[in-house]
């Protein structure tokens, strides 16, 4: 399954090469562009800086994982020339020869672990590639809010003025562009990442549990346990990078509506509502362009939407006429009390009265 996974994201990768390279030549565009400034540039190395820490952690952890899976087969001691037991692998496998030799056996299960560790290695170079990533956009969406704002508070000539608006408005469409560009990278990755993720967790909870009880029970825990933390810390990083450039994008339309844009002209004070107005739309990394990528997700269990599929026709409708309702409340009348209870109604549907509803059906079927 990991093979399997690794050769997803190598053909994916393969298939939208254009837009990679595209995506690499706007990183260089953006270095050069901030070689001139001096705050720009100290931005970008500071978020280089942490992106290679962070990767050297991710391809450590990966390696760390595959090296504890394999190591416990290669230090068995296993007599080859003893046919009435099956030779213990890394990866069953039939061979088109016998393996008469211990020579031979040692040789195959290297092979297999050199594999592993590469595969392990590879996979986690392309999930430290998504961090550098999001993390070069991130350093972009930062200098951006500081040029928004100091763009109302200089005091300089008109023509100085007119070139900062033209780089605010060049710079947050490469924001743009950037983050759509990862999107379409990393969006049917992560789709097979969490599909056969899913598989691996569980089968790893199976050994792990079936282990238990056995006389080599810590050798299969702990060869499974660094292999669960590898597969886990894969979604984290994903969902961790999803969250990271919601809020990024959230701190843009933040920073404009924070400028003193009472001080500006009205062509320029125009400038900063369409920014906002634009940062309204979050830029978000997806499940294969269903579902966005975030903390939340990678801690919830079940969901709303999730939950619903689990209720009756008749409860269904239910739950949607006091939700609609509640937002119908809400949006004729302002008044507090009004919006406390339409908002404590809406928690109520949504949280508990949900899955009490789905427990009731289930207990009826």
């Amino acid at each position: 399954m990991s093979y399997m996974k690794f050769t997803t994201k190598v053909i994916v990768l393969w298939i939208n090469q254009r837009k990679f390279y595209k995506t690499l030549e706007m990183m260089t565009e953006d270095w050069d562009s901030c070689a001139d400034n001096e705050i720009y540039i100290h931005e970008m190395i500071r978020k280089a800086k942490l992106s290679n820490r962070i990767n050297i952690v991710i391809v450590l952890l990966q390696l760390i994982s595959a090296f504890t899976y394999c190591v416990n087969v290669i230090l068995v001691d296993v007599d080859v020339t003893d046919h009435t037991s099956e030779l213990l692998y890394i990866h069953r496998m039939e061979l088109p020869f016998d393996e008469n030799t211990k020579r031979t056996y040692k040789i195959i299960l290297l092979t297999q672990t050199v594999i592993c560790i590469m595969v392990s290695m590879g996979t986690g170079v392309i999930n430290s590639l998504l961090v550098v990533l999001v993390l070069h956009v991130g350093g972009q969406m930062n200098i951006l809010c500081y040029c928004l704002m100091n763009f109302a508070t200089q005091k300089s000539e008109k023509k100085h003025q007119s070139i900062t608006t033209d780089e605010i408005i060049q710079r947050h469409q490469k924001i743009i562009n950037f983050s759509k560009n990862v999107e379409k990278l990393f969006t049917y990755i992560a789709l097979v990442m969490f599909m056969v993720n899913s598989i691996l967790i569980y089968s790893l909870a199976f050994v792990i549990v079936s282990a238990i009880g056995t006389p080599d029970a810590v050798e299969q825990i702990v060869r499974s346990i660094f292999f669960f933390a590898g597969t886990n810390l894969e979604a984290f990083v994903f969902c961790f990078a999803g969250e990271y450039l919601n809020n990024k994008s959230k701190a843009i339309g933040n920073a404009a509506y924070n400028t003193a844009w009472y001080n500006l002209k009205p062509e320029n004070s125009r400038i900063l509502s369409f920014i906002i107005l634009r940062s309204q739309k979050q830029l978000t990394l997806t499940v294969g362009k269903m579902v966005d990528l975030s903390l939340e997700y990678f801690t919830s269990s079940k969901t709303v939407e999730s939950a619903a599929y689990d209720l009756k026709r008749k409860y269904s409708h239910i739950l949607l006429f006091g939700i609609v309702r509640s937002q119908h409340l809400s949006n004729a009348h302002n008044w507090e009390n009004n919006g406390s209870f339409v908002t404590t109604f809406r928690k109520n549907c949504c949280r508990s009265g949900l899955s009490n509803l789905s427990s009731g059906t289930k207990t009826q079927s």
